[in-house]
């Protein structure tokens, strides 16, 4: 079974003489030289087999350095970036990586975190089949993205409200969600839960102009969730009080970020940024 790096006794870190600290290791300016030169010999199709030896060393050299120095710099603290054209404030509990096969997993933890305006309370994130292209600018791709996470239940209404335009819903007792229809002047109290990316509705009462409809009317078949954001699926919801636990997938994803420019945010403490 893989097991997270440890940084001290991996081998090829020992071979290149790297027993200081892995933070302060990334701040070296000649680190981000080295990486260009070494970019440079990765991707010339010339280039001998010794410089392809070095090389293919580098991603590993460089999940590592990154993990480390940004998990060393801003863990237990808010951090700031700039994620997929979204706006995103959180605190940094873990980052870890580990290699699996030819590629890498990588599991990150944060709470409070704020995407563009919506709250999330906790979100764990574990990405698969995570890999590093070398260039200018640097890619990374995941293969899929594990998603679990804790979010309070007005939270989430007025996350649904932004993308819905006939529906204004709001936290009722007893876990319940009061919805107003805009136009139709119809009330409901219904209860809601998503299994395998079918949203079930449940229909406690409904009044249209105070009258109670008929429960024959307010039977609703499962709906199936379609159009969420980056084709996310939610696999399952269950609700904890006034907070809504959630598990959730993601395909693949690719994001691209500038070395110096993650170098320069480490030691700042300012945005970082993966366009």
């Amino acid at each position: 079974m893989a097991t997270y790096f440890d940084p001290k006794s991996w081998s090829p870190l020992r071979a290149v003489d790297l027993g200081m600290d892995l933070g302060k290791r990334l701040f070296d300016q000649g680190w981000v030289d080295q990486w260009t030169s070494f970019t440079t010999a990765w991707l010339d199709p010339v280039a001998d087999f010794g410089a392809g030896a070095v090389t293919a060393l580098m991603p590993d050299v460089l999940m590592t350095l990154l993990s480390e120095g940004i998990l060393s710099r801003f863990g237990g603290q808010e951090i700031h970036a700039a994620l997929l054209g979204h706006d995103v404030t959180a605190t940094l509990h873990t980052l870890k990586v580990r290699r699996r096969g030819a590629h890498f997993q990588t599991k990150t933890v944060v709470t409070g975190v704020h995407w563009d305006r919506h709250r999330v309370e906790e979100l764990t994130v574990i990405a698969h089949g995570v890999r590093l292209v070398p260039g200018v600018p640097t890619r990374v791709r995941a293969a899929q993205l594990d998603v679990t996470g804790v979010i309070s239940r007005a939270a989430l209404l007025g996350w649904v409200n932004t993308w819905q335009p006939d529906w204004e819903l709001e936290p009722a007792a007893d876990g319940l969600v009061l919805a107003r229809h805009k136009r139709r002047r119809v009330r409901a109290l219904v209860d809601a839960e998503i299994t395998d990316n079918l949203l079930t509705i449940t229909v406690h009462s409904a009044h249209w102009r105070g009258v109670r409809a008929p429960r024959r009317l307010t039977t609703l078949q499962p709906i199936p969730l379609s159009g969420l954001p980056n084709h996310a699926r939610i696999s399952s919801t269950h609700r904890v009080g006034d907070y809504v636990c959630f598990a959730a997938d993601l395909p693949g994803l690719t994001g691209s970020f500038d070395l110096a420019q993650i170098r320069s945010a480490i030691v700042a403490g300012t945005t970082l940024i993966v366009f």
